[in-house]
């Protein structure tokens, strides 16, 4: 079987062709819609998703109503690999919303604990995934605590670009402000200065990268941590 044309998701293609078969029976494919809600924080989880093209964004809920993304899962992960490692309730722990629209495969999550019970390279490679994710919330709360708005910015576009696989990116201002914890008219003035810099095309819901060289120098040191914790994190083999 080849493993590129398998399936256009990252971990799903990564598999042996023995794990994969433990769950390619079940799975099937939906839509991911723009702004729809996957899951709520302390729902009961039934579906994994795998995204084929889209961004899932994670957002803590703060209490003033205030929304921060705190991850992203794109083409090279899953959404659900946290709540599968929290036992039989399965709880969501971060509210799930797609961000980017696309599409993906979706299985529901007992067969997906199934699989992982049956084989242990499938439950270790799922295990990487989690904490790739895990790693990617820790580094995300410290740049928004420490790095400028500019830069933050910068960092989430190209990790958007990464996980979605192209330069133009459907993305409301309300989006961008949960993705870098910054109020809206902060976002819409950085946004302008990284157009006039001709890094990105930028109007209302919809940005063009045009110059990635120009967004990684602008990013902070984080977008590359980010990047090559995964990398490691997915060169390693049980």
């Amino acid at each position: 079987m080849d493993l590129g044309l398998r399936s256009p998701n990252g971990f799903l293609s990564s598999l042996s062709d023995e794990d994969f078969e433990l769950i390619r029976p079940y799975l099937r494919t939906v839509d991911l819609v723009q702004d729809s809600v996957l899951a709520e924080v302390g729902e009961k989880l039934s579906r994994i998703y795998f995204p084929h093209r889209g961004v899932i964004s994670l957002v803590v809920n703060l209490a003033r109503g205030e929304r921060v993304q705190v991850a992203m899962i794109g083409r090279d992960s899953f959404f659900g690999s946290m709540s599968l490692l929290g036992g039989a309730e399965s709880l969501v722990l971060n509210t799930a919303a797609v961000l980017v629209p696309g599409a993906a495969s979706v299985v529901d999550i007992e067969r997906v604990r199934n699989a992982a019970e049956q084989s242990g390279t499938f439950r270790a490679q799922m295990l990487r995934h989690a904490l790739a994710v895990y790693l990617q919330s820790q580094q995300t709360a410290g740049c928004n605590a420490a790095h400028t708005v500019e830069s933050r910015l910068a960092r989430c576009l190209l990790q958007t670009h990464d996980l979605s696989g192209g330069n133009k990116l459907y993305i409301t201002q309300e989006s961008l402000a949960q993705m870098i914890g910054a109020r809206r008219n902060s976002v819409s003035l950085v946004a302008s200065t990284l157009q006039q810099a001709d890094f990105i095309h930028y109007s209302r819901g919809h940005i063009e990268i045009i110059d990635l060289e120009g967004l990684k120098k602008t990013a902070c040191e984080c977008y590359g941590t980010v990047k090559s914790q995964y990398d490691r994190l997915m060169r390693c083999h049980p």
